[in-house]
């Protein structure tokens, strides 16, 4: 399919978790494609290792935790407090 001049399509494709140099492969050739003067204006990899994805909620912060983006009061004291109590 055509596009107009400024139009263009997403695309995804997924590869199994051990398939990392078909991907790259994959990637280069879409670089190669795109040097040749094909419409392709952006190839990237992302990856995650399942193995290193912690449990849902170990994100989360206690209820008690004190955190500010800027200082209402400078005499309040940012972040979890740290060594003894």
């Amino acid at each position: 399919m055509e596009y107009p001049q400024g139009a263009g399509e997403a695309r995804a494709r997924s590869f199994a978790s051990d398939a990392l140099g078909e991907a790259l492969r994959f990637a280069e050739e879409l670089r190669a494609r795109r040097k040749a003067g094909e419409a392709i204006s952006h190839v990237a990899i992302q990856s995650e290792l399942p193995q290193a994805v912690g449990p849902a909620g170990v994100a989360d912060a206690p209820k008690d935790y004190a955190h500010y983006k800027r200082r209402i009061d400078p005499a309040i004291p940012l972040g979890r407090p740290s060594g003894g109590s």
